[in-house]
């Protein structure tokens, strides 16, 4: 555990930090960014780009958001404050240097960007891999920590034995991938957090003896609710202003809170407030296709629920509902070739929702 007289700064490499099975110090790494971005493949075009940024003689990075509410933007990280995200993961899953690590996401976003931070500040054996939806990796190895998104998860479940902790976002997990999580011995955990808050500042156990709904909070961080019941973000270390989201959630004490949803996605159907993540979580099993649910206008409810789909228009069995309260079926279902997506596949729910209403 790196402690407070022990803090590294962002201008310095661990000594024991690996890339790919060799160490590398600051010149190295300036070499090895170089040679990715005029000869790398996409991957390690961004990858070098990165490491070039974080070696160059400014104290912040710029990173582009998700996108998934509202257009993409660039916003400016200190690289210490990513440093001090890194040393809060480290210590909250005991990382030690040489400690082995995949790395399977994109590194021009947040968090695959944060993967190689907490490799060369925390001195961990990093292993940079293409950032598809199955993961290859080197399956003679057990990695102890990696980061994917679900969709990752569920394509390697039979080799998830070959990592001792994961952490999962980017998604919600479904229901489905839940159970599947409860067979294995792997540490899993979802985390909450956003670009802003320089990845995730919470955790949550999704299998083990510990297994949660809720998520805690790291170290130094302090939340709190709006008066619309949004979470309120009060991380020093990581962000210079109190950060005010728009997740509603419920807030279990000081240091815990489960989500619930979105504001801008609550539905209120004859006078029933609906947060459709709760209820696409119970349809992710029943769905092959992707989808969401959302709400359109109507005389007697106000708002009525609506299931979208991918895909071409097909009939859809009633009983996968019955999984949901006779009052938060959807009332309609319709149909779009392609969803309005983020750079990283997130839906786009109310560009889809506006392409949707030009085509009916």
């Amino acid at each position: 555990m790196i402690t407070k007289s022990k803090i590294p700064t962002y201008d310095k490499i661990h000594l024991k930090f690996k890339l790919n099975g060799r160490y590398y110090d600051t010149e190295d790494l300036k070499e090895v960014a170089y040679s990715f971005i005029k000869e790398g493949d996409v991957f390690e075009k961004n990858l070098g780009d990165f490491l070039q940024a974080w070696l160059d003689n400014k104290d912040y990075v710029t990173v582009r958001t998700s996108g998934s509410v509202g257009e993409p933007k660039w916003v400016k990280l200190k690289k210490q404050a990513m440093v001090n995200s890194a040393i809060a993961t480290g210590n909250a899953f005991k990382l030690e240097p040489g400690d082995k690590v995949l790395h399977c996401l994109p590194t021009n976003f947040i968090s695959g960007r944060m993967m190689l931070v907490r490799a060369m500040i925390l001195g961990l054996n990093l292993d940079v891999v293409p950032p598809r939806a199955t993961p290859v990796f080197d399956e003679e190895k057990v990695y102890d920590f990696s980061a994917m998104i679900p969709l990752q998860v569920e394509n390697i479940l039979p080799k998830l034995d070959h990592f001792k902790t994961i952490i999962i976002g980017g998604a919600a997990v479904s229901d489905t991938l839940l159970e599947a999580l409860s067979k294995v011995k792997t540490k899993c955990y979802a985390t909450y957090g956003m670009t802003e808050t320089v990845s995730h500042i919470a955790i949550k156990p999704l299998n083990g003896p510990k297994k949660s709904n809720n998520f805690k909070v790291l170290p130094k961080v302090k939340v709190s609710q709006s008066e619309n019941g949004c979470l309120r973000i009060d991380a020093p270390h990581l962000i210079d202003e109190p950060l005010q989201t728009n997740d509603v959630v419920t807030m279990h004490s000081d240091t815990e809170f489960e989500w619930l949803g979105r504001v801008d996605n609550v539905v209120n159907s004859g006078g029933l407030k609906v947060f459709p993540e709760q209820l696409e979580t119970l349809l992710a099993s029943k769905m092959k296709e992707r989808f969401f649910i959302s709400s359109e206008e109507d005389e007697t409810l106000g708002e009525r629920l609506i299931l979208v789909v991918e895909g071409e228009e097909k009939a859809i069995d009633p009983k996968i509902f019955e999984v949901l309260e006779k009052n938060t079926r959807p009332k309609q279902i319709y149909f779009i070739d392609k969803f309005v997506e983020t750079p990283t596949r997130k839906i786009r729910r109310k560009l889809t929702l506006d392409l949707l209403k030009s085509k009916v």
